[in-house]
């Protein structure tokens, strides 16, 4: 598996194991930042030479619409040499600019050019001594007919200033080496090992539906940091596609009538989940979309949801408080299930905010046709403040904590009737079980 999408400068391919580059150090993406803005371009990157290969690592500006960041790969074979920009440019036989590169013949029929729709670009090699450490340069959808040679010294000048923090540059490839080899080595095991955490029927404390939740060996501890950093190293995609294949193991377990949550980014979403999902029945699944850069309405992400739906999988939006942009975003995905995040549900019996802000958002679940499920339930009194909103699904460590077995579904926890001890079931709780 590449490591990302189409390669600014050539095609990416399947590589052993490279050292690839960690979160890249602010200066060197606000250098690119300056380089970008003062060309007009849409994408400014640095990559480094490691053998015949190229890999970008670090970039600034639209890498997403291009299919690239830090960690896409590109092989330096000499027949794929020519198709590239880079190794022209080195050899001599391009320009460090080019203002419209359909109109120049030396350009208008490279493969870079066609594929990724390149219509201007800027490229100058940077050093290490005198070797050549890599290449950074800018791409653009649009002609442009201003770029002249003052141009060229912007461009040859952040070169040089990128070559005075080559040391700084060749410890950030270092460090993400090793983040690359721990992550690769996850996925060579299999995926990231998983727990069980039970979303539970607050009327009756009976297990309706179970999470799949990643676990990693060593530091760090967070699961999160380890998707972030998977991430940063071109990984990411493939570390989040892992966990869902090693979950669908346990799919056949799972009761008719209860169901199985998996996560997944709107970038796992839309870059290769419904190509993993077997074709079998998926109405006990349940997909968690996660926050990220990319938004709930993206078209792509939109269109995801859409063939999920198709297929039977619900629709969850995960972390709900949690800093999405605003919920007309929910109500344009309208998905089938809301998780109001812990940060709602912390300390709601004491705070008359959060009670207002989960009985707002039962109203708007209603309104969509969607089901709460209130993340987070650490104490009994924030279970009785979660149910007196009407919220009528929970998780939490007071519910049930994360464990390598399924839990027991559709087994009443609570006797004596539905709901806790001595607290009547809430009004207007909805079956999650069967959205």
């Amino acid at each position: 598996m590449t490591a990302g999408g189409l390669s600014i400068l050539g095609t990416p391919v399947d590589v052993p194991e490279p050292d690839t580059p960690d979160t890249p150090d602010t200066a060197v993406v606000h250098l690119l930042g300056v380089l970008r803005n003062q060309l007009g371009m849409d994408l400014s990157w640095l990559c480094r030479f490691d053998g015949d290969r190229l890999v970008l690592q670090a970039h600034n500006g639209d890498g997403a619409s291009y299919g690239v960041g830090p960690g896409t790969t590109v092989l330096g074979s000499p027949e794929e040499r020519e198709r590239t920009l880079y190794w022209r440019v080195l050899t001599g036989r391009l320009p460090p600019i080019i203002p419209d590169t359909l109109e120049d013949p030396r350009t208008a029929g490279l493969p870079t050019i066609t594929e990724l729709g390149v219509r201007a670009y800027a490229a100058t090699p940077v050093r290490d001594g005198d070797r050549v450490y890599g290449v950074v340069g800018c791409i653009g959808r649009v002609p442009r007919p201003d770029l002249d040679s003052r141009h060229v010294q912007i461009l040859m000048l952040i070169a040089d200033l990128l070559s005075v923090s080559v040391r700084d540059l060749h410890r950030m490839w270092e460090h993400s080496g090793r983040t690359w080899r721990a992550v690769r080595e996850v996925l060579d095991s299999g995926g990231p090992r998983l727990v069980f955490q039970p979303v539970v029927d607050l009327r009756t404390g009976s297990a309706v539906a179970a999470e799949a939740l990643a676990r990693f060996p060593g530091p760090p501890a967070d699961p999160q940091q380890w998707f972030a950093r998977a991430a940063g190293v071109g990984l990411g995609v493939e570390l989040e596609l892992s966990a869902v294949r090693r979950a669908l193991g346990v799919l056949p377990a799972i009761p008719a009538n209860a169901r199985l949550a998996v996560n997944a980014s709107p970038t796992a979403l839309t870059g290769g989940l419904l190509g993993v999902l077997p074709d079998i029945d998926l109405t006990r699944l349940v997909v968690e979309i996660t926050e990220q850069e990319r938004s709930l309405d993206d078209p792509a992400v939109l269109r995801a949801a859409r063939e999920l739906r198709a297929r039977g999988t619900r629709i969850a939006v995960d972390d709900v408080g949690a800093g999405y942009a605003g919920l007309a975003r929910l109500v344009q995905l309208r998905p089938d299930v809301i998780k109001m995040d812990r940060c709602l549900i912390h300390g709601i019996d004491t705070d008359p905010v959060r009670r207002a802000t989960a009985i707002a958002l039962v109203y708007l679940a209603g309104k969509i046709g969607s089901r709460i499920i209130a993340e987070g339930i650490e104490t009994a009194a924030e279970l009785t403040a979660v149910r007196d909103t009407g919220i009528g699904y929970g998780q939490g460590n007071h519910l049930g904590a994360p464990d390598p077995m399924l839990p027991v579904f559709h087994r009443p926890r609570w006797p004596g009737g539905p709901g806790p001890p001595d607290h009547r079931p809430a009004t207007g709780a909805q079956d999650v079980s069967s959205a």
